[in-house]
C-alpha cells in the first residue's frame, strides 16, 4: 500500500461511517416528536462538526485485518463516535473546561444552551448502546461483548475515570499520575475501538495485542495534543489554546517542555508500531499511526 492507497482507504472508511451516521440521524429524527427536536439538533450539530473519525476508523480496520466484514463493524463504529462526541460536548461545558469553541465552531452549549448540550450528550451515550444492541450483523454474544467492552472503557475505570482525575486535581502532577489520567481519559476509548474491532471479527485471541497497541497509541495521541495546545493558534486547532494552563491544569508538554514531550510521543508511537508489526495486512495501520504523531491539528 502506498500513501495514495492509504488516503483513499481512509477517505472511503470515513465516508462509510458518515453515511451510516446520516441514516441513524434520519431514523432518530423520525422517531421523535417535533417538540423534542432541539435535543436531536444539538446531537447532530456536534456529531457532524468535522471530527477526524479516528476511533471508528480504528474499529473498522481492526475488524478488517482480522477477517471481519465492514458491515459487521459499521454500527459499532458509529456507536463509538457517538460516545466520543458525547464526551466532547460534556468536556466543553462550563462545569468542566468551559470551552467556547470545538472544531472551529461554537461549542454545543454555546450554540444550544447548557441544558440542551447536557441532554444531547446523554442522548448520544444512550443511542450508542441502543445501536449496538440492535445490530443484526453480529451475534447476540458479540453484542453483549461489545456493550461490555464499551461500557467498561467509558465508565469510572475508563474515560470518565480520567475526567475525574482531570477535574479534581489541579496541583502538581507526577508523571505517573499524568500518564494514568491520559491512559483513562484518552487511551481507553481508543482501546475500546481496537478491541471492539476484534470482537466484530470474532478474533478474540487478538484482543490482548489490540489493547497493548491502543494504550501506546492513545498516550502518544494525548501528548501530541498537549504539544499542539502550546504550539498552534486557536484558528488552526479549531478550539481554544492554553485552556488547561488557564484552569491550572498540568500537561506532559507543560511540565517537561515541547521537545521532551515530542520525544516521549515518538517513543510511544514506536511502541505501538512495534506491536502493529505482528498484525496481518498492517500497512494502513502503520500509516495511520505515523500520521497521528505528525498531525498538525
Amino acid at each position: 500500500m502506498d500513501r495514495g492507497e492509504y488516503s483513499n482507504h481512509l477517505e472511503e472508511t470515513i465516508k462509510l461511517v458518515n453515511e451510516r451516521l446520516a441514516k441513524f440521524r434520519a431514523k432518530y429524527n423520525d422517531d421523535n416528536a417535533p417538540y423534542q427536536q432541539s435535543c436531536p439538533d444539538a446531537m447532530w450539530y456536534s456529531l457532524s462538526a468535522g471530527g477526524k473519525r479516528i476511533r471508528p476508523v480504528l474499529l473498522m480496520e481492526f475488524c478488517r485485518i482480522f477477517g471481519g466484514s465492514a458491515e459487521k463493524a459499521l454500527d459499532s463504529a458509529c456507536a463509538i463516535e457517538m460516545i466520543h462526541t458525547f464526551s466532547l460536548i460534556h468536556d466543553d461545558l462550563p462545569c468542566m473546561d468551559d470551552d467556547d469553541y470545538r472544531r472551529g465552531k461554537p461549542s454545543c452549549h454555546k450554540q444550544f444552551g447548557e441544558a440542551q448540550a447536557l441532554l444531547a450528550g446523554d442522548a448520544l451515550e444512550c443511542l450508542a448502546f441502543e445501536i449496538i444492541a440492535a445490530d443484526e450483523n453480529v451475534s447476540f454474544e458479540q453484542r453483549v461483548k461489545l456493550i461490555q467492552e464499551l461500557s467498561r472503557e467509558v465508565g469510572v475505570c475508563g474515560m470518565i475515570g480520567g475526567q475525574i482525575i482531570d477535574t479534581c486535581c489541579t496541583d502538581e502532577y507526577s508523571d505517573e499520575r499524568l500518564l494514568k489520567m491520559y491512559a483513562l481519559k484518552t487511551s481507553a476509548l481508543i482501546e475500546a475501538a481496537c478491541v471492539m474491532g476484534c470482537i466484530c471479527a470474532e478474533a478474540y485471541d487478538k484482543i490482548p495485542f489490540a489493547r497493548e497497541y491502543a494504550c501506546a497509541l492513545g498516550l502518544a495521541f494525548q501528548i501530541t495534543d498537549d504539544i499542539l495546545d502550546i504550539t498552534l493558534t486557536s484558528e488552526v486547532l479549531g478550539k481554544p489554546i492554553g485552556s488547561d494552563a488557564d484552569l491550572g491544569k498540568q500537561t506532559y508538554a507543560a511540565v517537561h517542555g515541547v521537545e521532551a514531550a515530542a520525544k516521549k510521543a515518538e517513543e510511544l508511537t514506536q511502541a505501538a508500531l512495534d506491536i502493529a508489526e505482528s498484525f496481518p495486512d498492517n500497512e494502513f495501520i502503520v500509516y495511520l499511526t505515523n500520521d497521528l504523531l505528525g498531525r498538525k491539528f
